[in-house]
């Protein structure tokens, strides 16, 4: 009988922290910061594009093939990024900053 008990609290345990994920109101986003560096020889607009794609790597793989099609990124929003380039011999190097929500 102790064993049923255990698992019936963590099932009302889940039950209570679903409901209250659930009840969140419908306009709470879910932010987060990223950080990423895209480097390229072909220049420094090359490498804040590396960047911008390293960004959505790590944050969501579908949505990154979707921006990659040029239909931007659905479910997040993909705000103003921030660029710290520099240019080492050839290669151009730029180290990006964003802060992405989930809508």
């Amino acid at each position: 009988m102790r064993k049923f008990s255990g698992q019936m609290t963590g099932l009302t345990l889940a039950l209570l922290a679903a409901a209250a994920f659930a009840s969140a109101p419908a306009d709470a986003r879910e932010c987060f910061k990223k950080y990423s560096l895209g480097s390229s020889p072909l220049g420094e607009t090359h490498a804040k594009f590396l960047a911008d794609e390293s960004l959505l790597q790590q944050t969501d793989m579908g949505v990154f093939m979707v921006w990659m099609t040029g239909a931007g990124t659905p479910g997040y929003s993909f705000g103003p990024r921030k660029y710290r380039c520099s240019q080492d011999g050839v290669m151009s190097t730029c180290h990006a900053q964003a802060t992405l929500c989930k809508l």
